[in-house]
Order: C-alpha cells, then sequence, then structure tokens
C-alpha cells in the first residue's frame, strides 16, 4: 500500500509538472526520495537502498554517452549547413505530386542519420510544415508524414538514445537490434510508402514559398563539404564503427566545416556545443536549437528513473503486478501483453523513456520465465512501447512534435509507421508464453 501511495503522489507530480510547465526530472526526484522513503519504513537499510538504486545505473552510462554526442551534433549540424543542405536541395528536388512521401523519405534519412526525433522536427520538420501550408498542402497529412520519418530514426538508428537504452537495458547488442527493428519492420516501411504516394497524389503542392529557402542558401555555403558530417554518421556505424566515435568524429567534422566553410570562431562552435546555434532572423525559427542544454532534461531523467527502477525492483514492490501480467501473458501471450501495457504507461507516465524503463521493470522476469531470448524482449519493446507512446496525445513524444509543427491531434491518424509496427509485428510474429501457461 505504501508503495502504491508512493506511486500516486509519483503520477501526481508528474501532472503538476505537466501543467506548470516544469521540467518532468523534477516529478521524477521526488518520487525517487519517495520509494526511498517507503523502503525505509519497510525495514531496508539506506545502504541497501542505495546499492539498489545503483544497481540499474551502469546500463544507462552508454546512453547518457550518446545523449552528450546528440547534443553537440544537433547544434553543430545546423550551425555547419548540414541540415541547411538537406533541406534546399532535398525540398527543391521534391515534385510537386511527391510532397508527402518526400517529407517522410527526408525527415526518415535526417533520423536515421541523427538518432532524434524532436532534432529532425525542430529542423526539417519545421521547414516542410511551413512549406506544406504555403503550398496548400493538407497540414494534417504532411505532419502525420513527418511523424512518421522522424520515429524511423528514432526507433531504429544506431545513433538512437532510445535504441541504446533498449540496448542497453536487455542487455542485447544494438546493431544486432537495429537489425531486427528494420527487418521486422519492412512490412510497415512499405505500407507507409504506398500510403503516403496516395496522400501525395491527393494532396499536391500547388505553390511553394522560397522564402525560407532563400534565406537558408544566403546565410550558408551549401557546397557538399556540408554533407561531409552526415555521410560520417551513415557510412562509419555500417562499418560498425561504434556509435560514440562516429558520433565524435561527425561532430569533429561539422566543427571544422562550420570554421572553415561557414566562417564560425572557435569561441561560436563551443558556444553552439553547449547552448546551441541561434541565428538572426526569418532563420530563427527553423534552425535555433541544439546543444548539450538542449539534453538536459533527458539527461538527468534516465538515472533517475534508473535508480527508482533499481528500487522498485530491489525491493519486490513490483512482485504483485509481475503476477498478474503474468497471467494476462499466460492467455494472450508476451508481445501481447507487452503492447498492452504500454498503452497505460504512454498515457499516464507520459514520457517515452520511463515507458521503455517502466516496460522492463515489469516484463523482464515474465519473459525469462517464458525462456524468450533477450532480442525477443528489445524487440518486443521497440516494437510497442516506443512507438505507441507516439500516439498519445498528452505524451511528450508526441505532444513535443505536434506543438513543433503547430498542428493538433488530427495529424495522428496519418502518422502510419507509429501504429503500423506494432499492428503488423502483432500478426507476424513468433507468440512466446510463459512456462507452464
Amino acid at each position: 500500500m505504501d508503495f502504491l501511495l508512493a506511486g500516486a503522489l509519483f503520477l501526481g507530480a508528474m501532472l503538476l509538472c505537466m501543467l506548470k510547465g516544469w521540467a518532468l526530472y523534477w516529478a521524477l526526484a521526488a518520487a525517487l526520495a519517495l520509494f526511498f522513503a517507503v523502503g525505509l519504513r519497510r525495514g531496508h537499510s539506506a545502504g541497501a537502498l542505495a546499492k539498489m538504486a545503483w544497481s540499474k545505473m551502469p546500463s544507462t552510462f552508454i546512453v547518457l554517452r550518446i545523449i552528450f554526442f546528440i547534443g553537440l551534433l544537433t547544434g553543430l549540424w545546423r550551425s555547419c549547413g548540414t541540415i541547411a543542405f538537406f533541406i534546399c536541395n532535398g525540398v527543391r528536388a521534391m515534385p510537386p505530386k511527391l510532397f508527402i512521401l518526400l517529407s517522410f523519405l527526408l525527415t526518415a534519412l535526417l533520423s536515421y542519420a541523427l538518432g532524434t526525433s524532436f532534432g529532425v522536427t525542430s529542423t526539417a520538420g519545421v521547414v516542410l510544415i511551413a512549406l506544406a501550408r504555403s503550398g496548400g498542402v493538407n497540414t494534417a497529412a504532411a505532419a502525420g508524414a513527418i511523424l512518421s520519418g522522424v520515429y524511423f530514426g528514432d526507433r531504429g538508428a544506431p545513433t538512437s538514445s532510445c535504441a541504446s537504452l533498449v540496448a542497453a537495458l536487455t542487455e542485447t547488442e544494438l546493431y544486432g537490434n537495429v537489425k531486427r527493428m528494420h527487418r521486422t519492420a519492412l512490412l510497415p516501411y512499405l505500407l507507409c510508402l504506398g500510403f503516403y504516394l496516395f496522400l501525395s497524389f491527393r494532396y499536391p503542392v500547388t505553390a511553394v514559398d522560397e522564402t525560407l529557402l532563400g534565406a537558408l542558401a544566403e546565410r550558408f555555403d551549401l557546397s557538399l563539404w556540408t554533407v561531409l558530417p552526415a555521410a560520417i554518421m551513415l557510412v562509419l556505424p555500417l562499418l560498425r564503427v561504434p556509435v560514440w566515435i562516429a558520433m565524435s568524429v561527425s561532430g569533429a567534422a561539422a566543427a571544422a566545416v562550420g570554421m572553415l566553410l561557414q566562417g564560425m570562431s572557435a569561441a561560436e562552435t563551443l558556444r553552439v556545443c553547449v547552448l546551441g546555434y541561434a541565428p538572426d532572423g526569418i532563420l530563427a525559427q527553423v534552425l535555433t536549437g541544439g546543444g548539450l542544454v538542449s539534453m538536459l532534461t533527458v539527461f538527468l531523467m534516465l538515472p533517475l528513473a534508473s535508480m527508482m527502477g533499481g528500487i522498485l525492483d530491489g525491493t519486490g514492490a513490483l512482485d504483485g503486478a509481475q503476477v498478474k501480467i503474468a497471467a494476462l501473458s499466460g492467455r494472450i501471450g508476451l508481445f501481447p501483453t507487452t503492447a498492452l501495457l504500454s498503452i497505460p504507461c504512454s498515457m499516464v507516465l507520459c514520457n517515452q523513456t520511463i515507458v521503455v524503463i517502466m516496460l522492463q521493470q515489469l516484463m523482464g522476469k515474465v519473459y525469462r520465465s517464458a525462456g524468450a531470448p533477450n532480442e525477443e524482449f528489445a524487440i518486443d519493446i521497440a516494437n510497442s512501447g516506443v512507438t505507441i507512446a507516439g500516439l498519445v496525445p498528452w505524451c511528450i513524444a508526441c505532444a513535443v512534435p505536434l506543438s513543433m509543427l503547430d498542428v493538433g491531434v488530427e495529424a495522428l491518424p496519418y502518422a502510419a509507421l507509429l501504429y503500423t509496427i506494432p499492428l503488423c509485428y502483432l500478426f507476424t510474429r513468433k507468440n512466446y508464453y510463459p512456462k507452464g501457461a
């Protein structure tokens, strides 16, 4: 009962933070203190609880390192012209009757290179939705295609902090997970291509406002050198170079391009790395952002959520829930149970990262009892909680991109990748059941 009360207070704190616009790590910090206090009340020593909290921390270190480099890259790619090159050349090459399809493909490419849905939405996504509005394209359809594109990489890129978190929590190999993610999502990808091709012909561009594109071309030297940082991020992971090394090389290349080609000073480059890129004029609404500061909230949330999970696991607070979950899994199977749990977790916890951590906490023992490989557990989380969180309007994974694009929930039916992945996987995978079910 003590843990249930603490959990209710945690949810209340999450709601308060969202209503007040406060960072969610405050709610997590309060929850950690609450669960620690409940552990003391139940007879656990402070030292034992500290060890429980720390037990989950090593799995987050690799993710924190990736997040650090994502912060650097999202700022440096903005300042060196990489993002501007893809936007200008990609948009200008788009046939009017293929705008929505190519918006999906362009954002998918960028998200695979960067591994961040928010970073791509706040750059290419903002420009594409502005062009859609000025060109008479259905903005809900365009926004849905952009959401699908940015989650292509957020779910399945080796540079994604979410993919790294799933691999760390399930003790699996990142590159192997990425291959399985793309293999299991091949059918949804093909369905999305057909869907967005249909929407492109139904909602073609009738006119193009060149103002933003002209401003980008005027501000940056858009030679092929600006592609170098992106090429590094695309090629090195394919050669199985560790992600953090590929990201550091890409960041160094972006800094060099910014200073040698775009005329930035070393001090300006350092400021971009820390505080993000902040151009003047019309480009401010398009390219502002990135830097280590932009990742501060996520950087703090991960260890707090991990420590909270360690205490819940170590004190056996989730044992009662896991018994009921195991019973449900015995009736419908592991993946359907994971997918169903993803819905209330996303609706209540409102954060994709915490959803992933909670699914691992709730389902880990159930998967082990079924004899399911860790790789199955990893792909099940990637094909359920990671995408379903992007469909809950008040969840950060959904609310932030919709806010950036200035559209409402009418865009969600068009975000086809987010629901075709769990639906297609539900009917095509091997289903595991706990032993004795």
